[in-house]
């Protein structure tokens, strides 16, 4: 017997962090929200509120540029342990529902239910039940997208937001996508976008009509897959583990800096977020690190293998500061400093203590 249609939800949540404050605080309900940094100096936009979406305010802007925009906004600091509260409390909803669970991050997830319907249009009643479940029990908004694979029901649960829950039946994915930009598509960014549109190809509809052989011809293996986009085509099953390639932490400074025992002691305590972080994942790190933007935005990465793999914090911040020590033009005044754990994996008796 052939294999029944798969049944694919993916759930994002709604403004995730701005939901999460103002629900903690209802006085903030349709008040325009920021998290982040602070305006004087270098913060950026983590979130915003759908209130503060209306003024074009959007993550990764400069909090000051954001005041511009929309200058009775109240802005809160990020609160990311209360953030993974919430969501743990969410993804434990849909880890309930089905094994085939895949969370994409702090508030994005896939399920697949294929096993747990007994008709494809069941999968629709239960991403209702789901988001009524998370609304209620939790009391935040989710968007939800139903398809036939992971891409089109990702794309959907984009498609009407905020709250929104929209359904790609099978055998609809390639007309669903055909009026979209493409870059609703995976890969395809502003250059790639601006590629396509030399040829002709703006929406998702006008790429499906493009020879698959001239898009390998131009873009090699990348071109072939998105032409199987262009169509709807994704058989990427939804992955229960998904491995941590790497673990890094970075500060962008209010005041640029040029004083080495500064630099070395954040270093030190962003190495000891990132033991922190390897430790809680049961992982130890080959690699160690480290990233520097000067302020000309000059941006520089150096890297150091260990003899030994480790999660000792200590070991860590010896490698990031020898790393600086060797890269670092004395008095240049520094931007931004980051340091990374890489090659990770699981410790070999006792390594992670080294």
């Amino acid at each position: 017997m052939p294999e029944p249609t798969r049944a694919i939800i993916h759930l994002d949540l709604d403004a995730f962090y701005a939901g999460v404050e103002i629900l903690e605080n209802p006085a903030l309900a349709g008040k325009p929200v920021l998290i982040g940094g602070h305006p004087e100096g270098r913060g950026v936009v983590a979130a915003a509120s759908y209130a503060a979406r209306a003024f074009g305010v959007r993550s990764a802007m400069p909090m000051a540029r954001a005041l511009v925009l929309c200058p009775h906004a109240v802005i809160l600091p990020a609160r990311f342990a209360v953030y993974s509260d919430y969501s743990r409390r969410v993804m434990d909803i849909l880890r309930a529902v089905t094994p085939l669970f895949e969370q994409m991050s702090i508030d994005e997830a896939y399920l697949d239910v294929t096993e747990q319907i007994s008709a494809w249009e069941a999968a629709v009643d239960l991403a209702r039940q789901l988001q009524r479940q998370v609304r209620d029990d939790v009391g935040l908004s989710a968007s939800l997208g139903v398809a036939s694979n992971k891409l089109v029901a990702k794309i959907a649960s984009d498609h009407d937001k905020p709250g929104g829950l929209t359904v790609v039946p099978p055998g609809q994915e390639a007309s669903f996508l055909a009026p979209l930009p493409v870059r609703v598509l995976w890969g395809v960014g502003p250059v790639m976008a601006s590629k396509l549109a030399e040829l002709g190809a703006n929406t998702v509809g006008e790429l499906a009509r493009l020879p698959e052989e001239d898009l390998r011809h131009r873009f090699g293996k990348h071109g072939g897959g998105l032409a199987r986009q262009a169509l709807g085509i994704d058989r990427r099953p939804v992955c229960t583990e998904r491995r941590v390639k790497s673990i890094s932490q970075e500060r962008t400074f209010r005041r640029d800096i040029a004083d080495p025992e500064a630099m070395h002691d954040q270093l030190h305590k962003m190495s000891e977020r990132v033991a922190g972080r390897l430790v809680k994942n049961n992982l130890v790190a080959a690699t160690i690190g480290i990233k520097l933007r000067y302020s000309d935005f000059t941006t520089l990465t150096r890297q150091m293998s260990l003899a030994v793999p480790t999660a000792n914090e200590r070991v860590i911040a010896q490698a990031a500061c020898t790393l600086l020590d060797r890269t670092w033009q004395e008095r240049r005044p520094v931007r931004l400093l980051g340091v990374s754990a890489q090659r990770l994996s699981e410790p070999d008796g006792q390594l992670r203590l080294l």
